[in-house]
């Protein structure tokens, strides 16, 4: 048992996805963000300023905003609102619960023991190198040319925009002219939402690296131990970190898929495929990381249950002996047996991931609930409602 004289280990440094790199710099000396990204209000509403307000202006000037003069018009835009309006600050909120939680997550490997002292140089050692390529001006200057050249010049041009006449454009021979609201949304706003959304899958791509690299040190779990995850079961839970991440890609996906319903002459059940590998990337993206903990907590598993039932087959064996066959003095009151039965039926039940599939359909439910308004395609308001109460009911 531990005493109030025993050292306790020092905290681990600092571990943060979102507080360094170019961008965060800038907000800093904008004064859009404090030191730990206070200031929320004044980031989402400049990146509405910057990406959306300025194409309700010309479409309005163009006659493109409502009315019939083109099949697509600006304020009937599903998928640019769901973008713009919802996940763009979904995005920007994604920052702030990430950056609360994530510190309290890393330092748990510490407070819980789970680093031995031999290995703790390497640990840090770890979240410093996360750091470094967190802060890395040079990605996030890759990362915006991938979205000029590849996010806007090929996907959005000729996957993402609907051959209709729109807003933003018309197709002629496959290829879009674009009208003025339509270079601003190409040249200013969707690289803006599509950089912010790829420097979130390269922080990712950093929580991974850090899990993968924390996986291959000689971690004390701990067989017993009642998370079912040999100590690890926190990071389950740090996955819900993660949720206004997922419901922005949902929004995004919710957005297409409307558009093409309402002015492509789609249907919902079209979409089945691509909801179902949707929701099931989103989810591997937030808890595939996780996966890397596999080996150890198998190895683990097999320590405990070899361990534990040596241990129980020794003292039954000495149980036997001493109270079946004579060898307890006469009148010495019975020892209970103490419990290696729950200990031993512990390690059984363990866990050889740190999730369990409650967090696998939880996170999934989230990514889906931008996709809820699109079920009134399918059913009136009366039909979804009777639906409802006939499955509570």
């Amino acid at each position: 048992m531990a005493t109030h004289d025993e050292p306790r280990a020092a905290a681990p440094p600092d571990f943060s996805l979102v507080l360094g790199g170019p961008l965060y710099q800038l907000w800093r000396r904008s004064r859009l963000s404090g030191d730990a990204l206070e200031l929320l209000h004044r980031r989402i509403l400049v990146l509405t300023v910057v990406a959306w307000a300025p194409l309700l202006l010309l479409s309005v000037v163009e006659g493109a905003a409502w009315g019939g003069r083109v099949t697509l018009t600006f304020l009937h835009d599903v998928a640019l609102h769901a973008r713009l309006l919802v996940a763009l600050p979904l995005l920007v909120v994604a920052e702030l619960v990430v950056h609360t939680r994530m510190s309290s997550t890393v330092r748990q490997f510490v407070e819980r023991g789970l680093i031995p002292d031999a290995a703790r140089a390497k640990f840090d050692a770890i979240i410093g190198s996360a750091m470094r390529l967190r802060n890395s001006v040079a990605v996030e200057v890759l990362l915006i040319a991938f979205v000029y050249i590849v996010g806007v010049g090929f996907i959005w041009r000729t996957q993402v925009a609907l051959d209709v006449s729109s807003w933003y454009g018309v197709s002629a021979d496959g290829t879009l002219r674009p009208s003025l609201a339509g270079w601003w949304i190409g040249c200013v706003s969707l690289p803006v939402f599509q950089f912010l959304l790829l420097r979130w899958y390269f922080r990712l791509f950093i929580w991974a690296r850090f899990l993968w690299q924390v996986s291959r040190l000689e971690l004390a779990l701990v067989p017993t131990h009642p998370d079912r995850s040999g100590g690890l079961g926190f990071l389950a839970q740090a996955g819900y970190m993660f949720a206004p991440f997922l419901v922005a890609q949902g929004a995004v996906f919710s957005g297409m898929m409307a558009d093409r319903i309402f002015y492509a002459g789609a249907r919902l059940l079209d979409f089945k495929p691509e909801l179902v590998g949707v929701v099931a990337l989103m989810v591997l993206v937030v808890l595939g990381p996780q996966l890397v903990f596999v080996p150890a907590l198998a190895a683990a598993k097999r320590a405990g249950l070899r361990d534990y039932g040596t241990l129980a087959q020794r003292y039954v064996r000495e149980f036997d002996q001493k109270w079946l066959h004579g060898g307890a003095p006469a009148g010495e009151p019975l020892i209970g047996l103490p419990n290696l039965g729950n200990s031993f039926a512990v390690v059984q039940d363990m866990s050889l991931v740190p999730f369990t599939w409650r967090t696998v359909m939880q996170l999934a439910v989230v990514t889906l609930l931008p996709v809820a308004p699109l079920l009134l395609t399918m059913f009136s308001p009366e039909q979804l409602l009777s639906q409802v109460l006939k499955m509570l009911f």
